[in-house]
């Protein structure tokens, strides 16, 4: 580990925002799942609810800079494609 007291904080605080960001990107990922099992399943109302709940945690994660706005908007994009697929 460091010796300088500044250098010290430096790793503290970005193991802490590490498992923050961790964290968040898991959640991404459980709600695309949830989207993606729900238009496997051919349920429209169960797909419907859960990507407006994926699209909140997306728009989130953006906005606190864990992954790119394009990256988000992309990821919505194919999620809402394929729930708008389902007839």
């Amino acid at each position: 580990m460091a010796n300088i007291k500044s250098a010290k904080k430096r790793v503290l605080v970005s193991a802490k925002r590490a498992e923050r960001n961790k964290s968040i990107k898991s959640s991404v990922k459980t709600a695309i799942k949830k989207v993606e099992a729900a238009v496997e399943a051919s349920d429209k109302a169960a797909a419907t609810a859960a990507l407006a709940e994926a699209n909140v945690v997306i728009h989130k994660a953006a906005g606190k800079g864990i992954m790119h706005k394009n990256n988000a908007a992309r990821k919505v994009s194919r999620l809402t494609k394929a729930v708008n697929a389902l007839a």
